[in-house]
């Protein structure tokens, strides 16, 4: 079973064989760091949005709500789904949804399993960059390859009001439009506030990560080398797999790496841009970094 650390999985109920989910997109606040708030926009409570857990096969109808100030949509990325629900009311018959008002979006899930996104695809510069994206993930009921699969939506935000190089307990707006930005994040959380991937050793472990943002991340894991086994939620064939310790991950894009888990320890697994492991500029290990922690 898929894990999102630090991010909750959106719930459902069975109607007739079709799945519903109800994904509401709103203002909310996150914790980066201790202390350090910063006010979004994102869906059900959280930035990133809850993550949808899905089969191959299943009827699902997800019913957007708006409490937005303004319009907005969601486009299911990388999903094979009638034009109608694809949620680019710009050039498409999917409609925009006003605030206040929802929309359902209904469709069959006809993708093999992969991992796939989902975000808003209205106003664009804004809404993405306050946050509002989540993970889609089909799974294989019948899979029993992985003893340790998680998702890491990886994020950037410019939070206004805080002076390069100094940290300091708040609630901060975040700026879309500002030329550069200073927190990176995991999960909606930078280090050391992110949470650490357990593992165990002998265990094969699968990471899936996925990018919404404004920049190319370079994630680089110490102490194991791994495999890159599927992208954008499709599976690589064997004899095109690499084995790799830093996979660049460019924006809309998902990748699945694998490794064994056969040495010990505590690994850094991180954001290899110098600015994006720290916390606003300051010196302590920061950002969009994570470890690997072995358990016994």
């Amino acid at each position: 079973m898929v894990v999102t650390p630090d991010v909750p999985d959106l719930p459902y109920t069975v109607i007739q064989g079709r799945k519903f989910f109800e994904l509401i997109a709103e203002p909310v606040e996150r914790e980066l760091l201790p202390g350090i708030i910063m006010k979004a926009w994102g869906y059900n409570g959280s930035t990133p949005g809850p993550t949808i857990r899905v089969n191959h096969g299943d009827w699902v109808t997800i019913r957007v709500v708006n409490r937005l100030p303004e319009p907005t949509t969601v486009h299911w990325h990388g999903l094979d789904v009638p034009n109608a629900m694809d949620g680019v009311p710009d050039v498409e018959p999917s409609p925009r949804i006003d605030p206040d008002h929802f929309f359902d979006y209904s469709f069959r899930i006809t993708n093999p399993p992969g991992t796939h996104m989902y975000h808003t695809n209205y106003d664009t510069v804004i809404q993405q960059l306050m946050g509002m994206s989540g993970a889609f993930i089909i799974e294989d009921p019948g899979e029993s390859l992985f003893q340790r699969d998680y998702f890491l939506m990886l994020q950037e935000f410019h939070l206004d009001g805080l002076k390069k190089g100094v940290l300091k307990e708040g609630v901060y707006s975040l700026n879309p439009l500002a030329d550069g930005f200073n927190f990176f994040a995991m999960n909606g959380r930078c280090y050391p506030h992110t949470s650490a991937l357990p593992v165990k050793r002998g265990e094969l472990v699968r990471i899936r990560i996925g990018n919404i943002g404004m920049s190319a991340h370079p994630m680089h894991l110490h102490g194991h080398q791994f495999v890159v086994i599927a992208s954008d939620g499709n599976a690589i064939p064997l004899p095109g797999r690499e084995t790799r310790n830093t996979l660049a991950v460019p924006s809309g894009v998902t990748h699945d790496i694998a490794f064994l888990a056969n040495n010990p320890g505590v690994w850094p697994f991180h954001c290899h841009m110098p600015h994006h492991s720290s916390n606003n500029f300051t010196k302590p290990t920061g950002g969009m970094f994570t470890t690997v922690s072995y358990r016994e």
